[in-house]
């Protein structure tokens, strides 16, 4: 198992840009060190949607670092995305009083936006600073006891010149072969841990 999961999404592969060009860096990073980073297309992985829990939760129980790589899709990540942290971030393994798999780890986001920059302010159609739509990531990261880190955002990926993609898909390279010795990581706050009672969900049974 390795310590790094890239965990990528994107419906369109195909016509992607930036999660196609991130996906690659992340592969050839993974030719460099195999014993420590590992790729995981979700889309060729599950094209029926019928995601294996078990293998899942084996690959990113055994790492340090979770990637989650995607471009933006309705100020949240796109669909199968999604249906993977409903099904593999389950209550009593990832949280809760017995959920303790991934704690202590850290999550790192990686996405692109359609919207430029300017687009994410108050004054732009999207009404809000880009930050305002990270919080459930970043609570689904408290929840579980992870750190969140400070995601790598591209802005205005339909536009964005070949040489910005390219300096970005080297910065993302570069994390990765050199995590965990990011100089920043020192001076961010340990993992947050939200404890859910026991009986604040309710049983099969009462559903």
């Amino acid at each position: 198992m390795a310590d790094i999961v890239v965990v990528g999404a994107h419906p369109h592969i195909g016509q992607s840009r930036i999660t196609r060009r991130l996906l690659r860096a992340a592969r050839l990073a993974s030719a460099e060190r195999p014993e420590a980073i590992e790729v995981c297309d979700l889309y060729a992985l599950y094209p029926d949607y019928c995601i294996d829990i078990a293998a899942e939760q084996a690959r990113i129980g055994a790492a340090r670092l979770i990637v989650w790589l995607h471009p933006i899709h309705w100020y949240s990540m796109p669909p199968l995305m999604k249906l993977w942290v409903d099904e593999v971030l389950a209550f009593g393994w990832a949280y809760g009083p017995e959920g303790k798999a991934l704690s202590t780890k850290d999550l790192w986001l990686a996405c692109s936006t359609g919207g430029t920059e300017a687009a994410y302010r108050p004054d732009g159609h999207n009404r809000y600073f880009f930050d305002a739509f990270l919080h459930p990531y970043e609570q689904t990261a408290a929840l579980c006891g992870m750190r969140f880190l400070p995601p790598l955002v591209l802005h205005g990926a339909h536009r964005v010149s070949e040489a910005a993609v390219e300096e970005h898909a080297e910065i993302f390279t570069q994390r990765l072969l050199s995590y965990p010795d990011w100089p920043e990581l020192d001076e961010l706050p340990e993992s947050l841990e939200c404890a859910v009672p026991a009986d604040d969900r309710p049983s099969l049974t009462t559903i």
